[in-house]
């Protein structure tokens, strides 16, 4: 089990939930991710903490009703950031435009699940 002090100072949880959209008027604070990811000031990934510590770097999506998945923050050579979980590419989610995205509260990144493009607001950034 990994104990916060074993987190390099800049890794942030950051937690990510269902945003507002068609389907879903209000949002839905059951599902979306929880994040372990090593941050800048200004809330942007940090990719050379994340090449230095990537198996740290750690995914958990949740959605009300469905079992847990957890997987790892990838990198592809093009520079396009996923999720990779354990069963293949298959279950892969897509991470759009995460070099750019700030992660502070209030600010909304997309993923895409199930080959359907999500909106998810960052609910919360904390220490692990």
């Amino acid at each position: 089990m990994t104990r916060s002090s074993d987190f390099p100072p800049s890794f942030r949880h950051v937690k990510l939930l269902l945003a507002r959209e068609k389907e879903n008027p209000s949002g839905q604070a059951g599902t979306g991710y929880d994040l372990l990811v090593p941050l800048d000031r200004q809330g942007r990934i940090e990719l050379s903490e994340w090449k230095a510590h990537q198996l740290l770097c750690r995914v958990r999506r949740f959605a009300t009703g469905d079992e847990d998945q957890v997987g790892r923050l990838r990198r592809k050579p093009g520079g396009q950031w996923y999720f990779d979980y354990a069963a293949g590419e298959s279950d892969d989610d897509i991470a759009f435009r995460f070099d750019d995205e700030r992660f502070v509260p209030g600010e909304y990144v997309s993923l895409a699940h199930g080959g359907r493009s999500h909106t998810y607001q960052v609910a919360r950034v904390e220490k692990p």
